[in-house]
């Protein structure tokens, strides 16, 4: 029998040690870089998927600031209205309807000279 088995000389047993050294760490930086590699593929999908939602809270954060300036100025004006059309805390009575009471009456006026002197 010429395949007999025959136990490792230290030679080979020490070689055999080295390679499997050499496999083990071999294996060791693979799984390291595969480690890596799904760790920038996490990083970039979660970046890809905080972006649209960064970008959907800035259009809702623009959204919100343009409604709050839209009802700031919406309040102002009706303020401004009320300053002018609402009678004040004695009741006296407001620029805007003193002024709505002279035009009708000088449309009245110009009405009565027209239908008196035209007419």
């Amino acid at each position: 029998m010429a395949d007999e088995v025959r136990p490792l000389s230290d030679e080979e047993r020490a070689e055999l040690e080295a390679l499997r050294a050499e496999k083990a760490a071999r294996e060791e930086r693979e799984r390291v870089a595969r480690e890596r590699a799904e760790l920038e593929a996490l990083r970039s999908e979660s970046a890809q998927q905080r972006q649209p939602a960064k970008r959907e809270a800035a259009a809702a954060t623009a959204a919100r600031a343009a409604a709050a300036e839209e009802d700031r100025r919406i309040r102002e004006q009706r303020e401004r209205g009320a300053k002018l059309m609402e009678p004040d805390d004695d009741l006296r009575m407001p620029l805007g309807q003193k002024l709505v009471l002279g035009v009708m009456g000088l449309l009245v006026v110009i009405i009565l000279f027209m239908s008196k002197f035209l007419g």
